[in-house]
């Protein structure tokens, strides 16, 4: 019989500070963008409305559209997520949905569409492309974006996930995002740089409503942006968000542990910031944290079969295969050019199986010794289980709270882990 490690629960505690009253928060920050532009009442403004699982995201797009109809405007949402949803209305509609982000929650139409125009071609750090961006926002008498500001995972720069990022990959839809990505992810951060700038230039852009979430996944901050300063607040929002993001404590495991991979966790199903690992061809790996193997069991509801990532990992289940939208998956994974991120890794029956797997490609001398962290998601990370392994390293992290027993690793019915929240 293999010798089960114990496990023990583990908090970890970050600074929590907290938008505290979103409402007037919101409604003062788009009085510095409204105050900025001589937009005439009755003007209609195209809101961005994004796939990524941003906390609150349907009650901030709510009281935006409250506060633009309060002033007299014509406010509405239109999908503006790249690839997202394969790259199809219907898949979008899904996906805002799935969010909360629906036309009877925001007041509001919500258009869903594939469709997109050609702007004019940029002038900057990469010349000559193409910008692409939603019909509907060239069509709008102006534009308000709306978007988290977060470190990428795929490259580092002065803008990363965020306003430009929008402006170029999200509201450019699938020919937006394919034109970004076809550059190389060498070229990430210039082509995301030329056709975010030449959006901005070339769009009757009002503003940006940027957020700023903590390491509890919490609202942090949320700033107005007028248009003539975004691209010089962007780069300082990053740098707080860098420094409010969730780690891994540890700096090395035999076994990480990820109960759920999804697009509402991370663009790439699994945040490669948190994990130490890219798989991008010509790429090197950071290796920090180093991580021998990563399971993944399972995706989460909410990215509706889109399990880009699960090639991240080493193992996974059946279930978690079981649960992909190929076509999703794969338009997501081939406009980036990253295809090794759905590399299906090897498949177990259930979560039994996957630990005696891990285990004999381990071979550890002592089982009970072994490294083993597990985390919900790449998101949340201040609570989590680890085996007794790892206690020695929890006791002495002043950011780390042991709150249970060591305890044996137990099954369900399905023989799937049955950790206790």
């Amino acid at each position: 019989m293999l010798e089960y490690p114990r496990f023990c629960k583990i908090q970890q505690n970050y600074p929590n500070h907290i938008v505290e009253n979103l409402k007037d928060t919101i409604f003062s920050e788009l009085d510095k963008v409204l105050e900025r532009t001589k937009l005439p009442v009755g003007s209609s403004i195209a809101i961005t409305a994004g796939s990524r699982g941003i906390n609150q995201i349907a009650v901030i797009l709510k009281f935006i559209v409250e506060k633009l109809s309060e002033e007299g405007f014509k406010p509405f949402l239109f999908s503006a997520k790249g690839s997202h949803g394969g790259g199809e209305a219907g898949g979008q509609k899904e996906l805002l949905e799935s969010l909360g982000v629906t036309e009877e929650f925001i007041g509001t139409t919500i258009s869903c569409s594939a469709e997109v125009v050609c702007v004019g071609y940029t002038e900057e750090y990469l010349p000559g492309l193409p910008i692409y961006t939603a019909k509907e926002a060239a069509e709008a008498d102006s534009v308000l974006i709306v978007n988290r500001i977060k470190p990428h995972t795929n490259f580092k720069g002065d803008f990363e996930s965020g306003i430009l990022k929008m402006l170029s990959v999200g509201m450019g839809r699938s020919k937006g995002a394919a034109t970004v990505h076809k550059q190389g992810n060498d070229n990430l951060l210039a082509s995301i740089k030329a056709i975010g700038k030449g959006a901005l230039n070339r769009l009757n852009v009002i503003g940006a409503i940027a957020i700023v979430e903590n390491a509890y996944d919490v609202t942090a901050k949320i700033e107005g942006i007028p248009a003539d300063e975004i691209m010089n607040k962007e780069p300082e929002l990053l740098k707080l968000a860098k420094k409010m993001m969730p780690s891994i404590p540890f700096s090395k495991l035999d076994l990480l542990i990820v109960q759920q991979i999804g697009k509402n966790f991370s663009g790439t199903g699994m945040d490669t910031n948190i994990i130490g690992r890219i798989r991008i061809n010509g790429s090197p790996e950071t290796n920090e944290p180093f991580i021998q193997y990563i399971a993944a069991l399972s995706v989460s509801e909410e990215s509706c079969g889109n399990a880009i990532g699960v090639g991240l990992a080493d193992f996974t289940t059946r279930r978690l295969v079981n649960a992909i939208d190929y076509q999703k998956t794969y338009t997501n994974a081939l406009t980036s050019g990253n295809v090794m991120r759905v590399a299906i890794p090897l498949i177990t029956e259930n979560d039994n199986d996957l630990f005696e797997t891990v285990v004999k490609a381990l071979k550890p001398e002592n089982p009970a010794e072994l490294r083993v962290m597990v985390i919900k998601n790449t998101l949340d990370l201040h609570e989590f289980w680890i085996s007794e392994g790892l206690m020695s390293d929890a006791d002495k992290n002043e950011r780390l709270k042991i709150v249970s027993d060591l305890l044996p690793l137990t099954f369900d019915e399905y023989n799937n882990f049955n950790f206790q929240d």
